[in-house]
């Protein structure tokens, strides 16, 4: 898929989760707002003579057949314009299908891909430790627009943030676990923890201070601690083609059932 579809369709996914989440909308005023048209107020109360058996009875045979047009209709549109997408996508797919992700030099990870996962997990020994990093397909595209100042925002040069948790486990020990974003200039550290390696799910569990806040010093030393252990800005590249293509992969599939159910 070119990356200007890809930058298209990944803006309009910001775009559209933006818009949901900023304001404190009821849900009811959001689908309508989404629809164009002011929220429907329900219905007052029918006075008695409407509610009558035969009166309900007349308005339940008259609606039978529009309803039953109308749904047809409906869901007839829905899966053409769904086959019409998957059309596009595989389209493109094939255009790229003989480019190769070229690793980075010295890649010392296992790479675990399963179909239907939004994830892909990076793994491997290093010293007696385990190192894995989880890396998301959800990019962090919100974050991007907000910080763009308007003077290069176009297709072909959008790159969203790749989101990334690392672990590193010894034997016995608790663990280390660090939220990242991947862009174009940085492995940037958001957070990190120390988990109990018998209850990685605790709640209630002190975190640490904002990384933020930590010492400048310290920040360093983590940095140079996750590079130690290859997880680099050199991997950027890769990690960006590798998970843009696996996320167009997953969109076919999804779409594909989307189709599966409206057509039964």
């Amino acid at each position: 898929m070119s990356s200007a579809f890809l930058a298209a369709r990944l803006l309009r996914r910001a775009a559209t989760a933006s818009a949901s989440s900023s304001s404190p909308l009821s849900a009811l005023a959001r689908r309508a707002l989404h629809l164009g048209r002011a929220p429907v107020p329900l219905p007052r109360r029918l006075p008695a003579a409407a509610l009558s058996p035969a009166a309900t009875a007349r308005r339940f045979l008259s609606s039978q057949s529009p309803a039953s047009s109308s749904k047809d209709t409906a869901d007839e549109n829905l899966r053409r314009v769904i086959e019409s997408e998957i059309e596009c996508v595989v389209q493109s797919e094939e255009s790229l299908a003989d480019k190769n992700i070229d690793l980075p030099d010295d890649f010392p990870f296992e790479v675990i891909d399963n179909p239907g996962d939004q994830s892909i997990t990076l793994k491997r020994e290093f010293a007696g430790e385990t190192i894995k990093a989880a890396v998301y397909t959800n990019f962090d595209t919100e974050e991007d627009l907000n910080e763009d100042d308007g003077s290069d925002n176009d297709e072909e040069s959008f790159k969203p943030a790749i989101q990334m948790v690392v672990t590193v486990q010894k034997p016995e020990c608790p663990v280390l676990e660090f939220d990242c974003n991947f862009n174009d200039d940085e492995l940037a550290i958001e957070s990190m923890r120390v988990l109990n390696r018998d209850d990685l799910d605790a709640e209630n569990v002190y975190e640490g201070p904002p990384f933020s806040d930590l010492d400048e010093s310290l920040q360093k030393a983590l940095h140079r601690y996750l590079e130690a252990r290859g997880i680099k800005h050199s991997l950027h590249d890769w990690l960006y083609e590798y998970m843009m293509r696996k996320d167009e992969k997953e969109y076919v599939v999804w779409l594909k059932n989307m189709k599966e159910f409206i057509g039964n």
